[in-house]
């Protein structure tokens, strides 16, 4: 019998509307629904983007665990499936005809602790200060520069699309690895966003002693960080294989949710 693991936004009246439909489907074909992601063949997320960035750790460390995204949200940029085809895509993939995109995930490792990021890794000011904040950054413990300003994102290809756009930053493609690295407000003009390989491994540091910073992980995770604290920064081993529509373009998408390449008036 094959088993099921499924979170969903509580707080939201579709997502449990979304979750009775999908627990009566699953009943009907003899699936089992489990409390234990690692017992599960497949797990399923109802709920906008910030339902998934919660719960997607549950579903990156069993290998060739599926994870179907239901979007109960406004977006839906990473909750691809919409309500009037969740049974249809539940059926696909029952039956071995769905695609599927492998997303990579960052681990990012702080005074001993390990957390994981599937959009971004944010190095900011703690607090409400106008003070800059300087952040030094090497790839491969070699100095690359230091990042002068309110603070700096590290994204993947999945999170270019969300706060990193939102500063400034490219937008890369969602199956490459590689990490976008874009400054907060920047002090200077000179200092623009780039795109490493995802073979880097990023150490980040503060310059200032005096200067608090604050950790970011996916908007979820918030850690203060000083002089003393070294961000470690790499992509994880564990990967996130995340269910897409059958008929889904990527660049359809970014003009549907972002309005890419529309007219500015």
């Amino acid at each position: 019998m094959k088993k099921v693991f499924i979170i969903y936004n509580k707080d939201k009246v579709v997502a449990k509307e979304i979750y009775d439909i999908s627990i009566e489907y699953f009943e009907k074909k003899g699936i089992e629904v489990t409390n234990k992601p690692t017992k599960a063949d497949f797990g399923v997320v109802i709920g906008g983007d910030g339902t998934f960035l919660r719960a997607f750790r549950n579903f990156i460390f069993k290998k060739n665990l599926y994870v179907i995204a239901v979007n109960a949200g406004s977006l839906g940029f990473l909750a691809e499936i919409k309500k009037e085809n969740v049974l249809f895509e539940y059926e696909n993939f029952l039956n071995g005809d769905f695609k599927s995109e492998k997303r990579h995930v960052l681990k990012v490792e702080i005074d001993g602790k390990t957390y994981y990021a599937l959009n971004e890794v944010v190095v900011s000011k703690a607090g409400i200060t106008s003070r800059v904040l300087r952040v030094n950054f090497k790839a491969n413990e070699e100095y690359m520069c230091t990042y002068k300003g309110d603070g700096v994102i590290v994204a993947t290809p999945t999170g270019s699309t969300a706060y990193s756009m939102s500063a400034g930053g490219p937008i890369l493609k969602s199956d490459m690895k590689a990490m976008v690295i874009t400054p907060i407000a920047p002090h200077n003009l000179n200092t623009r966003p780039i795109v490493i390989s995802g073979e880097e491994k990023l150490t980040l540091k503060l310059e200032d002693e005096k200067r608090l910073g604050q950790v970011i992980i996916d908007g979820q995770t918030n850690r203060k960080v000083t002089i003393e604290d070294e961000v470690k920064i790499e992509y994880s081993k564990h990967t996130l294989n995340l269910v897409i529509p059958k008929n889904r373009n990527y660049y359809s998408v970014l003009r549907e949710k972002l309005k890419w390449g529309d007219n500015l008036c």
